[in-house]
């Protein structure tokens, strides 16, 4: 979990980095993100910590979704500005979970385009603590003057992956303990979802 979190830091580090020495458009986004029966879930609902550093029962994970409030900022550049057509590159970074008292960041990388009209679509690689994924998005920027208010829909899929499952002991097949049967305890593999997110947000964004 460590690693995860070193990974994510350096990657917001880099990607505010790149982005200052150019000049792009920037502001707040604000929305709300459903995510699946997973760790981040039960993060969310108060049924796992996900930044304890113990073996913990995987299995014991919320089996419920949740939705939660998400709030951060987006940093936004154009390449390929056309008429009828315009390349953009999306930092967007986010922070889920205030509102219990959580944090859960992530940060999403994205190419994509903005027709005349206001239609967009993006796709590239987001960074969470449940890992590396393919993030999703489609929506429609709304234009006020100078004042651009994108409104985004966003998917981000999740995968299976396995943890460490631990068993404190049982009594064995015949239900008495003290027989040769009996097992104290043992490590064992589970297999876990690390949840799919589904996203809204509206941003305002401004040159600078």
């Amino acid at each position: 979990m460590r690693k995860i979190i070193y990974t994510l830091s350096i990657v917001l580090g880099l990607g505010l980095s790149a982005n200052a020495q150019i000049e792009k458009l920037a502001g707040p986004r604000l929305g709300a993100v459903y995510i699946s029966a997973s760790p981040a879930s039960g993060f969310l609902n108060g049924t796992h910590d996900i930044f304890e550093d113990k073996e913990v029962r995987w299995e014991d994970y919320d089996p419920n979704g949740t939705v939660t409030s998400l709030y951060g900022w987006q940093f936004e550049s154009r390449f390929a500005d056309g008429y009828q057509v315009t390349g953009i590159v999306e930092w967007i970074l986010l922070v889920g979970g205030m509102e219990r008292g959580k944090f859960l960041p992530s940060a999403s990388s994205m190419v994509g385009a903005r027709m005349a009209n206001g239609l967009e679509f993006a796709v590239g690689p987001n960074l969470s603590l449940g890992g590396i994924a393919m993030v999703f998005g489609m929506g429609y920027n709304f234009k006020v003057g100078d004042l651009n208010m994108p409104v985004n829909l966003a998917f981000v899929p999740g995968r299976a992956a396995t943890g460490e499952g631990y068993f404190e002991g049982n009594s064995g097949p015949d239900n008495q303990w003290g027989t040769p049967d009996d097992v104290e305890a043992y490590n064992y593999d589970v297999p876990y979802h690390t949840g799919n997110r589904i996203s809204i947000t509206l941003g305002f964004n401004l040159g600078r």
